[in-house]
């Protein structure tokens, strides 16, 4: 046994590091079968919360919604002192005019989609009527919980503990803490969403600098297993799943390798938010070794934490952030890139010039794979139910391995990450979606080759 190990504190000072850090994995990240389908315990929460108030959560999204676009209004025009006197008030309704804008846009849609206002094309259920009532429902009840249960992860050591064991893979590899392991982890066996609120929960406190938040939650907010499996079973291709994870797995390693050493991720400072920077350990000392030094961390860490009534404050004052800064903007972007997807053929010719490419490849139906490319942007699920109707299992198979490693689809994760304190613009998101693409695809493509042979 390692000498390191041997007891530096009470009992009960490790007792409370770990029980609430194993409480955090058990809610947040342990996958296991319910009903017949694989789940985390937040997402199993959220879906009993979304059933039970299934007809009356529209109506409480509109109003959340409606209170976040017409207080940043408010807030922009008169400056009242109610808002601009509270630090937490503030930070939710100031602003920039873009974003502002922003708001009021994904008001104005979420009011003429529940009232059914105005042309179909915005309100129907393949447009606005889907974000609202399907997408946006889940995620304010993934929002709640996990605004509450993302503190037994973070502030009771168990990211300190993990950082400081795969800091020494995590750096020289992706030039990432090794805390950013959990951030992955969470959002592969939960949901990417969880993912991308830790990871900007971790920025805000300086865990995290501008650039390694932005990679983190661009190449490291995996999408879940559960919905992996969703697409590759809405191409009919269910029963290859082992091939096909191991497929994505691979392909979003090299993605997660590659994007940081190149722009627009190589061009984001590495500033804090608010200048403020956490020692988050990275140097372990001698007469410890990695395991031993993050137990250290861990318990440091643990002794500092929350009282129970400051946590439930900090749970109320993180999930109110997420649900006024980060509601409206999803239903404005999620909405917008429906309506250009179901309604124009923008996407299409956005995959034009990928026919060739396709071709070159050796994909078979390279023009029609070539319309379900750039859809993803708009929504993950899309390519997949394109694809379905394409005569060739291998091209099916490309299809729905792309659609996931793509990652970036502003009908959630994206907006989610719009909608966050974290530097990462639309146009910043096009591009690595692009990138992450032009990266991915060809080593999709060889796996395919050799399980089509």
């Amino acid at each position: 046994m390692d000498s390191n190990l041997e007891l530096r504190h009470k009992i009960s000072d490790y007792l409370k590091f770990i029980l609430p850090s194993l409480l955090g994995v058990l809610l947040l990240m342990f996958p296991f079968q319910y009903e017949g389908e694989t789940t985390i315990m937040v997402a199993l929460l959220a879906n009993i919360l979304t059933a039970k108030l299934d007809a009356f959560l529209p109506t409480i999204i509109l109003v959340f919604i409606a209170l976040s676009s017409v207080l940043t209004l408010v807030y922009r025009l008169f400056q009242p002192k109610f808002i601009h006197k509270n630090k937490f008030l503030k930070e939710l309704f100031d602003v920039s005019p873009i974003w502002t804008g922003i708001r009021l846009i994904g008001f104005i849609l979420a009011l003429m989609t529940y009232f059914q206002w105005g042309p179909a094309f915005i309100w129907s259920m393949d447009t606005g009527g889907l974000i609202l009532y399907d997408l946006i429902k889940d995620l304010f009840a993934i929002f709640l919980f996990a605004g509450f249960l993302l503190p037994f992860l973070t502030d009771f050591g168990l990211l300190e503990f993990i950082g400081a064991i795969f800091t020494p893979v995590m750096r020289p590899i992706f030039d990432l803490p090794g805390r950013a392991s959990i951030d992955c982890i969470a959002s592969w066996v939960g949901d990417g969403t969880i993912g991308v609120t830790l990871t900007n929960q971790q920025y805000e406190e300086g865990y995290y600098n501008k650039k390694e938040a932005t990679v983190i939650a661009t190449t490291f907010s995996a999408v879940s297993i559960t919905f992996s499996l969703v697409v590759i079973g809405q191409v009919g291709l269910a029963h290859l799943f082992g091939p096909y994870y191991l497929t994505v797995a691979i392909a979003g390693i090299a993605a997660a390798v590659i994007l940081p050493k190149i722009p627009p991720l190589s061009n984001k400072e590495k500033s804090y938010y608010q200048g403020n920077k956490m020692d988050i350990g990275e140097r372990v000392p001698e007469g410890y070794t990695n395991v031993s030094w993050g137990l250290e961390l861990a318990v440091a860490k643990a002794k500092q934490s929350l009282s129970l009534k400051d946590l439930i404050l900090k749970g109320i004052t993180s999930v109110l952030d997420l649900w006024i800064g980060v509601l409206p903007v999803i239903m404005a972007f999620g909405s917008l890139a429906l309506i250009i997807v179901e309604f124009t053929p923008f996407f299409e010719w956005l995959g034009l010039p990928f026919i060739p490419l396709l071709k070159l490849l050796g994909v078979p139906y390279a023009v029609e794979a070539s319309q379900t490319i750039m859809v993803g942007f708009a929504d993950m699920f899309l390519p997949s139910v394109i694809a379905a109707n394409i005569p060739s299992e291998m091209t099916r198979f490309i299809m729905a391995a792309l659609s996931v490693t793509q990652l970036i689809y502003l009908s959630e994760s994206g907006a989610v990450m719009l909608g966050t304190k974290m530097d990462i613009s639309l146009l910043d998101l096009f591009i690595i979606f692009i990138e992450r693409t032009l990266i991915t695809l060809p080593i999709i493509v060889l796996a395919a080759h050799l399980v089509f042979m």
